[in-house]
C-alpha cells in the first residue's frame, strides 16, 4: 500500500555482528599461526581443520578499507598502480596488495606477510591474480583449484570429470600443506566443519527466503555486514550457528510482526554484485525515496539457491529439473523450452568416511550443482530474473564497472532481460566497488534522481 508507514526497531544482533567482525580482523596477530592468503571455499571452511592455520580474505578487507579508510585506501591503490597493476584489476585486489607493498595495514599496525596463497577459484579472473602478487612480493607456496567452465549443451560425463578434477586439487593443496607446514589435517574436525556448515546453511536459507516478505525485515545493508561472518570471515563455527541461529530469529519475529528495514517501504531494488564500498551511503538516500534494496546474486543467491514452485511457494532450488519458471524466461529469448533433465552427481545426504568422502562434499557443495561448470546457463543469463520474481522487485541498479570483469559480465544482456519482464534498469559508471578513483559521487545522485523521478516517485520531504 503506498503511503503505508511500517514499524522500525534497531537490529539486536547487530553488538555481536560487530563483535564477530573485529574478532577476525585480529585473527592474523597470533605468533603460533602460519597465515595464508586467498579465498578457500565458501562453503566448507575446511583450512580450519588445520592446528595453526589463519586464513586472510582479501575481499572482505579490500570492501572494508574502502568504506572505512578511503584516504589508506587511495594511498593502498596508488602503491599498486606504480608497480604496474592498473585500474583494470579489481579495487579489492589494488588496496590489498597496497597494503602489502606499504608493510602497513590501514589501521596502521604491521601488515602480516603470508606464508602460502591458495585463491579461490572462480570466473572472474583477478582471483588468479590475487594469488601471484603475494607470491611473486615474496616467494611462498601458492596452490590452484582449476575453474573450468563449458559452453552449450548440459554433459553429464563432462560435469563429473570436472568435478573429479577439482577434487584432486583440494586434495593435493591439503596434502602438501601438511608435508610443507608439518600440521596434519584434523579430520573430525573438518567433518564437524561440514556439519556445522550444513546448520549454517538452513539458517541462511530461511532468512533469505523471509526477506521476500513485504516489508523486508532487513536491507542489503546489514545483509553486506554479516554475510560473510562464517564464510569468507573465518571464525569459530560453531559461534558461527550461533549467530546465524540468532539473526534467523530475530527476522522471522520481524517478518511475523511487520517490522521493517525501511519503514516507508514502497519500491523494492536489486543489484547484482557488490556495491561501491566506498559511496554506501546511496543505500540511505535511496530510502528518501521509500526504496528498500532486497538485496542482490551477491548476498541472497551465493548462500542460498532459492526458486518458486509451481504452487508459489519459494523454497531450496531442486536441480533434478529446469522448472517451469526457468523454461517461461528461455521463452523471452526465443530459446527451446524443452524440460532438461540432469542426473544429480552431488547430495548433501552423501556418505562421509574417508577424507575424500570429505573433499567430495566440500567440492560438490561448492559446486552448487549443476550449474557451477555451466554459468551461461544460469548464473549469468538468468539468475537476476528469477531474483526478481522471488523478491518482487520493482527496479534495478547495475554498475558497470571498468575492472573486476567476473562483476560485469553479461550485464547489459542481463539488463534486457530485467526489462522484458517489467524490471525498470538503471546502469551506471565507476572502477569495481574497492577502488573509487573513476567514481563520480554527485553524477550517481543525479542519476538516482532522474531513475526515480521517471518512475513517478519523488522524494518524501518533497
Amino acid at each position: 500500500m503506498k503511503g503505508q508507514i511500517w514499524e522500525t526497531r534497531p537490529l539486536e544482533y547487530w553488538e555481536k555482528a560487530k563483535e564477530l567482525r573485529a574478532r577476525w580482523e585480529k585473527s592474523s596477530d597470533r605468533p603460533d599461526t602460519v597465515v595464508g592468503q586467498g579465498n578457500t571455499s565458501f562453503v566448507v571452511d575446511w583450512q580450519q581443520a588445520f592446528p595453526a592455520v589463519t586464513v586472510i580474505e582479501d575481499n572482505p578487507r579490500g570492501s572494508t578499507i574502502a568504506a572505512k579508510y578511503l584516504k589508506e585506501a587511495r594511498e593502498f591503490r596508488l602503491a599498486s598502480e606504480i608497480r604496474g597493476w592498473g585500474r583494470e584489476i579489481c579495487g579489492y585486489h589494488g588496496v590489498f596488495w597496497g597494503e602489502q607493498f606499504i608493510g602497513r595495514q590501514a589501521d596502521g599496525t604491521p601488515f602480516p606477510e603470508r606464508q602460502f596463497v591458495v585463491p579461490i577459484p572462480c570466473v572472474c579472473d583477478c582471483h588468479a591474480k590475487r594469488g601471484q602478487q603475494c607470491r611473486d612480493f615474496k616467494p611462498v607456496p601458492q596452490w590452484m583449484t582449476d575453474f573450468t567452465i563449458y559452453l552449450g549443451d548440459y554433459d553429464e560425463a563432462r560435469q563429473e570429470s570436472m568435478l573429479e578434477h577439482r577434487n584432486w586439487c583440494l586434495l593435493k593443496t591439503i596434502n602438501d600443506m601438511e608435508r610443507i607446514f608439518g600440521q596434519a589435517l584434523d579430520e573430525e574436525k573438518l567433518l564437524e566443519l561440514i556439519r556445522t556448515s550444513n546448520e549454517i546453511k538452513q539458517y541462511r536459507q530461511e532468512i533469505f527466503t523471509l526477506m521476500a516478505h513485504k516489508p523486508a525485515p532487513l536491507s542489503v545493508k546489514e545483509l553486506y555486514s554479516t554475510y560473510a561472518l562464517g564464510g569468507l570471515v573465518k571464525l569459530p563455527m560453531k559461534e558461527v550457528v550461533e549467530f546465524w541461529k540468532m539473526v534467523r530469529d530475530e527476522v522471522k519475529w520481524r517478518t511475523e510482526n511487520d517490522v521493517a528495514a525501511v519503514g516507508t517501504e514502497r519500491y523494492r531494488w536489486m543489484e547484482a554484485h557488490p556495491p561501491g564500498y566506498y559511496f554506501l551511503k546511496y543505500y540511505r538516500y535511496m530510502e528518501k525515496y521509500g526504496a528498500v534494496c532486497i538485496g542482490s546474486q551477491y548476498t541472497n543467491f551465493t548462500f542460498a539457491q532459492l526458486e518458486r514452485k509451481a504452487d508459489g511457494s519459494i523454497s531450496d532450488r531442486d536441480y533434478t529439473v529446469v522448472d517451469e519458471n526457468m523454461k517461461a524466461i528461455r521463452q523471452l529469448d526465443g530459446t527451446p523450452a524443452d524440460k532438461v533433465a540432469y542426473e544429480p552427481i552431488f547430495s548433501r545426504d552423501m556418505p562421509i568416511e574417508t577424507r575424500e568422502d570429505e573433499i567430495r562434499f566440500i567440492t560438490g557443495a561448492d559446486a552448487r550443482h549443476p550449474h557451477h561448470f555451466k554459468p551461461d546457463e544460469y548464473l549469468r543469463p538468468y539468475a537476476l530474473n528469477e531474483f526478481a520474481d522471488i523478491y518482487q522487485v520493482d527496479g534495478a541498479l547495475l554498475p558497470l564497472w571498468r575492472s573486476g570483469v567476473g562483476c560485469t559480465l553479461t550485464r547489459k544482456e542481463q539488463a534486457r532481460r530485467l526489462r522484458k519482464v517489467g524490471v525498470n534498469v538503471m546502469h551506471y559508471e565507476g572502477n569495481q566497488g574497492g577502488d573509487n578513483t573513476d567514481f563520480d559521487e554527485k553524477r550517481m545522485i543525479e542519476q538516482l534522481d532522474q531513475w526515480m523521478e521517471s518512475q513517478g516517485l519523488r522524494k518524501f520531504e518533497e
